[in-house]
């Protein structure tokens, strides 16, 4: 079975910028090393899925703008840079699949199983997930490596993100495996 592992919005503007997620950093270390692993395997795939809005971007209707295509917000953060090989995907929604060639880049690869990583547990790994159960794939989240956003939300970070893999289990099938699980 052919694996991409999902990098989702690991981004200046989510890290240190205008919608800095203190969650964050503690998972940067564990996608890290899913990274290296996934690199290391011929059957699995670098997937990066990165914000990169442009001003009339529904979603800046919601949030202050972040992540401007062609901004320092909108790249990777260096500790994870991509490297030569890796796929980057930009997108302008909160799920990877919604206007960008996310899918045909899967199709392309034989891709069956998505391995998601990264930023916002409770948004767009959750809008992913869907669109990618709905294309019939497998998901794997990794919740040592994944995080809700947390500006703004007085419920407890933790709380909040097992609520939110609950969700992804039950309504897509998700399996929850930590990253040191799947080396």
């Amino acid at each position: 079975m052919t694996t991409a592992l999902l990098v989702v919005d690991m981004l200046n503007d989510f890290l240190h910028g205008v919608l800095a997620n203190p969650a964050a950093r503690a998972i940067v270390e564990p996608i890290s090393g899913a990274v290296d692993g996934a690199r290391s395997r011929p059957d699995w795939a670098v997937v990066y899925t990165n914000d990169s809005h442009h001003p009339d971007d529904l979603e800046l209707q919601v949030f202050p703008p972040h992540a401007m295509a062609g901004t320092p917000g909108a790249q990777v953060i260096d500790e994870l840079a991509p490297a030569t090989g890796d796929l980057v995907v930009e997108k302008r929604a909160y799920s990877a699949f919604t206007g960008t060639n996310l899918e045909e880049l899967l199709r392309r690869g034989a891709v069956e199983r998505l391995v998601m990583v990264g930023q916002h547990t409770d948004c767009c790994l959750q809008h992913t997930s869907y669109d990618a159960f709905m294309r019939g794939l497998d998901i794997v989240v990794c919740p040592d490596a994944s995080a809700v956003f947390q500006p703004g939300s007085p419920e407890p970070v933790e709380r909040r993100q097992e609520r939110a893999l609950q969700y992804l289990r039950t309504y897509y099938g998700a399996t929850l495996t930590s990253v040191t699980a799947l080396a």
